[in-house]
């Protein structure tokens, strides 16, 4: 055993054995924040600590399923942090199953009742191969050695990672890792488990099974659940939600009471249900006059998908929409080939025995002024085919060419780079000068632009992304997560390239930063500019021109948004799902016995709303 995990585990074995108090007049079946309080220190040494949590009081009864909502920054990690003693309250009680977490004696019982799912995989695997690092928590638990392999195994299999147990954590993807450290806190068999959106990096049909096997747990073993997630759909399946705003408690209640008041909703930064919010978006289409005879015949809130239909068939019989807005146009593209890749093939460790084929004979084409989203599902090579795209890897078989240079070639590669920036996932952690205004200038200085150039591409940067000029000499370290990802994006954008590829540039942020990502690519589409996302949201995947699905390695499918999405073949395989948006629109068809389609929220709102408008003109 290591000696690191030797002496964790010794430690952890001597926590065993001492006996933790209770906190006075405590319910062992509640975890309980009572009026709390926390601050960060600042990081540039002034006297100002950085508020996360103001007077902040919930309460989770045991086998339970809680979801806390809220923008980035809002406070909701640092709670979940509260809950699992990794911090302490500066003011108020947290308690958890009867254990006070401020006192050192019951650290042991905390810890041992609530396993943790951070955002990001890496920070918490530690073994040197899959099964050590699942086999990690219950070896320091003191679990006997044949149990650890019962849980061991057990949890592997249940997030689909049996086949990759000798396997180093490093050979995974960002989505496999994810899973790992899922198996990882499976393994412990606490009694609360707290995931920190533990799902981002997930595909939909990982997330979904994840989800599923969450819920048995809980209602097999009581365990409860504290989910933070961006995720709306996800949070609708908790028993009760609480919405962060600032570091304060905005708004709580069942999923019932908080989805039936948008305006609320949407006013803390967050999104609805889709079909909760194309509904919104129909009704703001009547008169208030409408609006109200609909609540005197539908009284009780309208929640589920087939209430909401059937509200909103009722409002269409009250009165005529008197508003039609266009959903945004696409933006039509030429039919120059930017890049071109032939039976493109990659094994990872070729020639021994962990040798893992990455890509398989894979070929498409991307043409200027497209859009182009690449699913798939976790592993199924994705992240390994865009790194082929600026020569970060070369290909063992087959052809890549961008702009006519081919990457085989060492001498093109400089030049590529010049037209394609590549953006990974996490892209803060690509942060690492002592400015802001160097970090964004440091790729048009590798591509030798001219003082004048920098600053006016700079400047165009920020404007894109929403930062003001003030920030330009401040430290990208000194930044909120969510100004880190901007001034990343920033120093791409800077270079000014032909071509974008940005890996999962929206995973982990709220809804008006998710927004934000479509807004910048939006506006590179406008210039022209060809962009290649790889995604697990379907949502903002259905916004593209084209989708590539991998599978495997493979390529399953390569064409628009609607023939893919019309193949559940296709999808299944991939371990994908249609856009929830898709799904209402097959219900709203069913209802008003017509064909109404539509991707995205607004698509869907737009095609019902005009379909009302033509038949109510043919009627007249």
């Amino acid at each position: 055993m290591p000696f690191l995990k030797e002496q964790i585990l010794k430690r952890t074995q001597t926590f065993n054995h001492t006996e933790s108090s209770s906190y006075p007049g405590s319910d062992d079946s509640l975890i309980l924040a009572d009026n709390v309080s926390f601050a960060y220190p600042a990081s540039d040494g002034s006297s100002s600590d950085i508020v996360a949590l103001k007077n902040v009081s919930i309460k989770i009864n045991k086998g339970k399923h809680v979801a806390i909502l809220g923008r980035n920054g809002s406070g909701k990690s640092t709670l979940a942090k509260l809950i699992n003693a990794l911090e302490i309250p500066d003011q108020g009680k947290v308690i958890v199953f009867g254990h006070d977490t401020s006192d050192k004696s019951s650290l042991w019982s905390v810890r041992q009742a609530c396993g943790m799912v951070f955002q990001n995989p890496d920070n918490q695997i530690v073994g040197t191969t899959v099964e050590e690092d699942v086999a990690f928590g219950p070896e320091n638990l003191g679990v006997p050695s044949d149990d650890i392999r019962c849980r061991v195994d057990r949890s592997l299999s249940r997030v689909g990672l049996e086949q990759y147990a000798l396997k180093a954590p490093s050979q995974l993807s960002g989505g496999q890792k994810q899973k790992l450290a899922i198996a990882g806190i499976l393994a412990m068999q606490p009694d609360c488990v707290i995931l920190d959106e533990a799902t981002s990096m997930l595909d939909p049909k990982s997330a979904k099974d994840f989800l599923k096997l969450i819920k048995e747990l809980q209602q097999e073993f009581s365990m409860t659940v504290v989910e933070i997630t961006h995720d709306i759909e996800n949070a609708v399946t908790a028993d009760y939600i609480y919405i962060m705003q600032q570091g304060e408690i905005f708004f709580s209640g069942t999923p019932r009471e908080v989805f039936t008041r948008p305006d609320k909703v949407l006013s803390a930064g967050l999104d609805l249900p889709q079909h909760l919010y194309i509904n919104y978006l129909f009704q703001n289409s009547f008169s208030h006059e409408a609006l109200e005879s609909l609540h005197e015949k539908h009284p009780d809130d309208i929640f589920t998908p087939e209430e909401t239909v059937d509200a909103m068939f009722e409002l269409q019989n009250i009165a005529s929409p008197q508003t039609i807005t266009s959903p945004a146009k696409k933006y039509s593209y030429s039919n120059q080939t930017l890049i071109s890749v032939e039976k493109l093939s990659y094994t990872y460790q070729k020639g021994t025995e962990f040798a893992v084929d990455a890509l398989k004979e894979v070929s498409f084409q991307v043409e200027q002024g497209e859009m182009i989203a690449i699913v798939g599902h976790s592993g199924s090579g994705k992240s390994t085919l865009i790194s082929h795209l600026n020569g970060l890897f070369v290909p063992q078989t087959g052809q890549v060419e961008v702009m006519n240079l081919n990457t085989r070639n060492k001498k093109n590669i400089r030049e590529i780079r010049k037209f394609l920036g590549l953006l990974f996932q996490y892209p803060e952690h690509q942060l690492f000068e002592n400015t802001v205004y160097e970090d964004i200038a440091f790729g048009p200085k590798q591509f030798g632009f001219s003082e004048s150039e920098i600053e006016k591409n700079i400047k165009q940067a920020i404007d894109i992304v929403g930062l003001s000029q003030d920030i330009l000499q401040r430290s990208p370290f000194e930044l909120s997560g969510g100004q880190q990802r901007r001034v990343a994006i920033a120093g791409v954008l800077a270079t000014d390239c032909e071509i974008f590829v940005l890996d999962e540039p929206a995973a982990g942020l709220d809804p008006i930063g998710q927004q934000e990502i479509i807004n910048y690519i939006m506006h590179l589409q406008k210039l022209r500019k060809t962009v290649i996302l790889v995604t697990h949201d379907m949502k903002l995947a259905a916004r593209a021109d084209r989708i590539l699905v991998l599978n495997e390695g493979s390529v399953a499918a390569y064409d628009t948004a609607e023939n893919i999405f019309s193949n559940q073949k296709i999808l299944t395989a991939a371990g994908l799902e249609v856009p929830p948006a898709y799904k209402f629109a097959r219900l709203i068809s069913e209802k008003f016995s017509c064909e109404i389609d539509g991707y995205t929220a607004e698509d869907v709102n737009y095609n019902l709303l005009k379909h009302l408008n033509n038949r109510r003109q043919s009627n007249a």
